[in-house]
């Protein structure tokens, strides 16, 4: 799933993204590579969480939707940004990326006064 996304706010850090392009990691599936053309210090490594991860189910509030263009739950993609700095690979819960599959329009989002937790430990 080679795409564009289209910031409806800017991503923390990276004001200046105003693209980012989302391109597979070869061999691995669900794993994404993230950049920006108008960001050059931003690479990220994002995992497709509805493929990945069963039980992540964040709740998104109706003015969340609303910047992504409300998307039916079909319509929605979620994805968890990788962090390999430590050990062991972990995934940001509490911060999902969210897109709008039909438009491409995507926000992360913090999931405010729910549990998830910035650092969870992906299975080796």
């Amino acid at each position: 799933m080679s795409r564009v996304l289209v910031p409806a706010t800017p991503l923390p850090g990276f004001p200046e993204a105003t693209t980012l392009s989302l391109e597979p990691v070869e061999g691995a599936m669900g794993l994404y590579s993230l950049a920006s053309p108008q960001a050059a210090g931003l690479r990220l490594y994002v995992l497709d969480a509805g493929l990945h991860l069963a039980d992540y189910k964040p709740v998104f509030t109706n003015e969340q939707m609303a910047l992504l263009g409300d998307p039916e739950p079909a319509s929605r993609g979620v994805l968890v940004i990788v962090n390999t700095s430590d050990s062991q690979a972990s995934v940001n819960l509490l911060a999902p990326l969210v897109f709008n599959s039909d438009t491409g329009t995507c926000a992360q989002i913090i999931l405010e006064g729910q549990d998830w937790p910035i650092r969870s430990a992906l299975p080796l």
